[in-house]
């Protein structure tokens, strides 16, 4: 296993939605052991602390997208934070909603483009995150990072993507709550997508792999976003945005181990985690746990927890 620098950026985005809690995701992970986990493993650690968005201008109350303003604050920040991470080793953005994606998404993709290289990236959720301001019948900003960074029409006032993100080198996998304006976008586009349906099928290995071949032959870097709503609510109870069906421990264990034999994750998102409607954090450490298995941890080497 190769030894690498791991960058932990909190991001306690909580404006992507209305029910609040995400904010305290970062230091919730912190609790939870992640840098602890990542130093057993023989990584190096460099925690930059919590990020806070940029100036931006007072949101009004009733407006129909939720903090519009303050969205555009954290965008502009995490995508500056994200590609000066990206220049220091392997940033962790440690979330906080998945608008916190907006950012990082952005920002490691003006870093592979300066680097000559194309940027991937692996979703692993239950919704698309394809609307976009103008589509998003909730308001909530957190339903359209992808639509963002593959440079969508209707972000009015967000930053201008200067590095947008191929559609076709987009892979959403865990899909299983996808509204008819994101179905019908989806259709028209190049992203890959493989839904519950499909894993139930044939498996979670099959596509990611594929996946991971095209990352491989295009001398790509690889995003990896990780939000808790990929996991059955089951086993990962901590999130706003819960849908039965989801991934189990052992789909979700297993494709952080093939990224981690991959070798090819260059940038994570942990996302969504509200420790809020956890369990004595199980979530949280449920999170931890996928994110060591990322970056090398093994099925014999893993902990014994205990929630009782």
């Amino acid at each position: 296993m190769s030894v690498q620098t791991c960058i932990l950026v909190g991001a306690p985005v909580d404006s992507g939605k209305r029910r609040a809690g995400c904010l305290m995701g970062p230091d919730a992970f912190r609790t939870a052991g992640l840098a602890e986990a990542l130093r057993a493993l023989g990584h190096g650690v460099e925690d930059r602390g919590n990020l806070a968005p940029d100036t931006h201008a007072p949101d009004a109350a009733d407006a129909r997208i939720y903090q519009h303003q303050r969205t555009i604050g954290w965008t502009r920040a995490l995508t500056r934070a994200a590609e000066d991470a990206m220049r220091g080793g392997v940033p962790i953005f440690l979330g906080g909603d998945h608008a916190l994606s907006l950012g990082s998404v952005a920002g490691v993709a003006r870093h592979a483009k300066a680097l000559g290289r194309p940027q991937f990236v692996l979703w692993l959720d239950a919704h698309s995150d394809y609307h976009t301001p103008e589509t998003t019948s909730s308001g909530n900003l957190h339903g359209t990072p992808l639509a963002y960074v593959t440079g969508r029409p209707g972000f009015t006032g967000f930053p201008a993507i200067e590095a947008p993100v191929a559609p076709e080198n987009i892979c959403v996998i865990g899909l299983r709550s996808v509204d008819a304006a994101e179905r019908a976008a989806l259709q028209d586009s190049p992203i890959h997508r493989h839904d519950m349906r499909e894993i139930d099928e044939t498996g979670i290995a099959r596509p990611l792999a594929a996946f991971l071949d095209r990352v491989a032959a295009a001398n790509g870097l690889l995003h990896v976003s990780l939000d808790v709503d990929f996991l059955d609510p089951s086993v990962a109870p901590a999130v706003g945005t819960t849908v039965p069906g989801g991934a189990t421990v052992r789909e979700a264990h297993l494709v952080m181990e093939m990224l981690h034999d991959s070798g090819l994750m260059s940038s994570l998102d942990l996302v969504e985690l509200n420790p809020f409607l956890d369990e004595r954090g199980r979530t949280a450490q449920l999170m931890v746990d996928l994110a060591a298995s990322a970056l090398g941890r093994r099925v014999f080497d893993r902990p014994t927890r205990a929630y009782a």
